[in-house]
């Protein structure tokens, strides 16, 4: 019996000892969780039932150098739900679809999600939030957001970019400094339990969002206002594919004006093609920069004393490289000549021998010393680097078509980079678009100052090569370029397209311009660049030189530079073209399609005015045979779809070299049938081109593979810009 007792004591002692160990280790714990932990475990049940709505800031507004407003943002109210206070998510769907142009069924499972809040629709019309305020309906809430505001919508918009639904920069200096114009943002705070329900007397806070900061921009309004008025005219007067007009200080870097076409709206950049906005035609378009990368030849010639302006050539109207012949574009050369009449007259010849003296080593060192085969380093996305042979790779002949602008490739800025860079005197400046950073205060917390890159010529020798740019714009083929009151240097370029498989394309041209101005004391640069002009007129000096001169011009008179008294333009009244006029025969386009009538006329270095309206050329004048200069106007008569009226017979067009497809809506459209034997290009047909035959008649098309009309111009025609050829 007192054994039992011992063992019941001892169990009872174990017992209590155990209660006892265990209230011990749960005080401990408790003591743990209640003072060590405390904080973490608060935090984490605060992120448990309070959610954040992000708020973006409003973005920095833009100025241009002047302090005109460029870009700001504007109030712009946002719709936002909170899931479990919407008491009939259906019913308030069916309230909110047309106002919101949305379907019942995708604002109802918006509204009735298990979450502590989702976006209805961002940055509403005034008037679409007044009549859904009015509806009053429980769980839906407006937050106050901003839109991008551009003043003037298509000024420089390749410059100042866009923004996109959540204000973040894509393009453009919205971009580059999204950052700096993005600013803090804000939050508004829902408190709820575990299951996304509404806590009794539940926190909903709104933390304000900091504004960003603002930038100066180098661009000046009313210079760019002038770019885009000139811009207007050539796309008017050309129809290129592309134009590029660069304005630029050359003592500092600094962009003054820059401009592309085709262009677009900044405040409605998605109704834009992409190929329009997604990249700045004048950062990344490369391009053979032909007589305008003259200047770089002289300048890498006169810094090294190849060569001196006294010095004497001889242009017999070729030169021979290995076993290639670069021509003169004068039939004939230009004779004894000094390298000063070199320079003023872009002779080929010249510039070749030029570039020969310098050798390999010497001149791509100079090339590269330019920036040339590297970005600039402007502050703007998406910029091309241009396209260089490498030295190792770069033949005697690579190195006499580079002295004359080809078989290298340059953007619009590299190139007027590096004429900033012999108008200031010989040093190469990083061109830049931003002055000053500006804090929501109007504080300047940051300024830009001119970045030098390096020194490439010394200032005399720059000094030289302006000289012998000024007889160009004097004397020579940049005469159009003359502004009476100031000195100008420059250099005009004529260049044929590169295809994407190499080799030249036919009948399509870059014209550019590049200069300064007042060339003694230089305060404005610019670049005109005008790729595929259309009309059959192609020349930098007659393209590109002309608005060179209005966009400078109003630029000096803006800027208030002083004229130099009784500098006027010679009074005779010769035009210079970079290229001879010489007698043609027209060649016979009637009956053809538009396109290969202007492509035939094009290749006879003849231009065009169209008129009336189809696709079929009807008349032309002059007629066929005639002998005229090149450079006259072909007006052509267009034959209306279907004939002159739909009544009575029509023409049969000419549809050699058309495929099937062309052919068949061709004809389609002229009431007439098809009969198409073989496949390929139209190589034959019956009935013969220019019949007159009744409505409905069934043309029999004989097709070939490769076959096509031969677009090689007259015998009577020059080829245009053939500078290299097999002897």
């Amino acid at each position: 019996m007192r054994t039992t007792s011992i063992v019941i004591r001892r169990r009872l002692t174990s017992l209590f000892l155990l209660a006892t160990a265990a209230l011990v280790a749960l005080t401990g714990r408790l003591a743990w969780i209640q003072f060590v932990r405390a904080d973490e475990l608060q935090q984490k049940a605060l992120e448990v039932r309070m959610r954040d709505i992000p708020v973006e800031a409003r973005r920095g507004n833009i100025y241009d150098r002047n302090g005109r407003l460029l870009v700001t943002s504007v109030s712009a109210e946002s719709l936002y739900a909170i899931p479990y206070l919407v008491k009939d998510p259906r019913r308030a769907a069916e309230q909110l679809a047309p106002l919101l142009d949305m379907k019942v069924e995708r604002l109802s499972q918006i509204l009735s999600r298990q979450s502590c809040y989702e976006w209805v629709a961002r940055k509403l019309e005034p008037g679409t939030v007044e009549k859904i305020k009015q509806l009053k309906l429980p769980g839906l809430f407006f937050v106050e957001e901003s839109v991008r505001h551009y003043i003037f919508g298509s000024l420089a918009p390749h410059v100042l970019g866009f923004t996109g639904i959540d204000n973040q920069g894509l393009m453009g200096i919205e971009k580059t400094f999204d950052q700096e114009l993005q600013g803090t943002r804000g939050r508004i705070v829902v408190e709820q339990d575990a299951t996304g329900r509404e806590v009794p007397g539940a926190l909903h806070k709104y933390i304000s969002p900091r504004q960003g900061n603002s930038l100066v921009l180098t661009l000046d309004e009313t210079i760019q206002q002038f770019v885009e008025r000139e811009l207007d005219r050539v796309v008017a007067k050309y129809n290129p594919k592309l134009a590029v007009i660069i304005v630029m200080d050359p003592r500092t870097g600094e962009i003054l004006a820059m401009g592309n076409r085709p262009t677009f709206d900044s405040k409605n950049w998605m109704t834009a093609p992409q190929g329009v906005w997604d990249r700045n035609p004048a950062i990344w378009y490369n391009y053979e920069p032909g007589s305008t990368f003259k200047i770089i030849t002289t300048a890498a010639a006169i810094s090294e004393g190849v060569v001196r302006a006294d010095d004497q050539f001889f242009d017999p109207g070729y030169i021979k490289v290995a076993d290639r012949y670069i021509r003169c574009w004068a039939d004939g050369g230009h004779g004894s000549q000094t390298f000063e009449q070199v320079v003023m007259n872009s002779c080929n010849p010249g510039f070749v021998e030029v570039g020969l003296r310098l050798g390999k080593e010497k001149f791509y060192s100079y090339i590269k010393k330019f920036g040339f085969g590297d970005v600039t380093g402007i502050d703007l996305p998406g910029e091309a680097t241009g396209i260089l042979i490498p030295e190792k790779k770069a033949t005697n002949l690579n190195l006499a078509t580079m002295a004359i602008g080809q078989s290298i490739a340059v953007t619009p800025i590299q190139l007027l980079t590096a004429t900033c860079a012999v108008a200031n005197g010989g040093v190469l400046l990083r061109p830049h678009l931003v002055k000053e950073i500006r804090d929501p205060s109007g504080k300047v917390i940051k300024t830009f100052q001119p970045d030098m890159v390096r020194r490439v010529l010394d200032q005399e020798k720059a000094r030289q090569v302006a000289d012998l740019l000024q007889t160009v714009v004097m004397k020579g083929t940049g005469r159009n370029a003359f502004i009476d009151g100031y000195r100008v240097a420059g250099k005009t370029g004529t260049a044929q397209v590169v295809g994407e498989g190499g080799g030249y394309v036919s009948g399509k041209y870059v014209a550019s311009f590049t200069g300064f101005a007042p060339a003694e004391n230089p305060r404005v640069a610019a670049l005109v660049m005008v790729a595929e002009p259309q009309g059959g007129i192609y020349y930098g000096s007659q393209v590109a030189a002309p608005v060179f001169r209005e966009v400078v011009r109003d630029t000096l008179h803006y800027l208030q530079v002083p004229e130099t008294p009784g500098l006027e333009k010679p009074k005779d009244p010769f035009v210079y073209f970079e290229q001879p006029r010489v007698k043609v025969r027209v060649p016979n386009v009637v009956n053809y399609p538009l396109e290969t009538a202007q492509n035939i006329l094009r290749e006879a270095e003849l231009s065009f005015v169209v008129r009336g309206e189809g696709v079929i050329v009807q008349e032309q004048t002059p007629k066929a045979g005639a002998e005229v200069l090149s450079g006259t106007s072909v007006v052509l008569d267009l034959q209306p779809p279907g004939g002159k009226s739909r009544e009575g017979p029509v023409t049969v067009p000419n549809l050699t070299g058309l495929t099937i497809t062309e052919v068949a809506a061709l004809l389609a459209g002229m009431d007439l049938r098809l009969e198409a034997v073989g496949i390929g290009q139209a190589a034959g047909q019956n009935p013969r081109p220019g019949e007159k035959v009744p409505r409905g008649t069934t043309v029999r098309v004989e097709f070939t593979p490769g076959s096509g009309p031969s677009q090689a111009p007259p015998a009577t025609a020059r080829p245009v810009r053939e500078f290299v050829e097999r002897p």
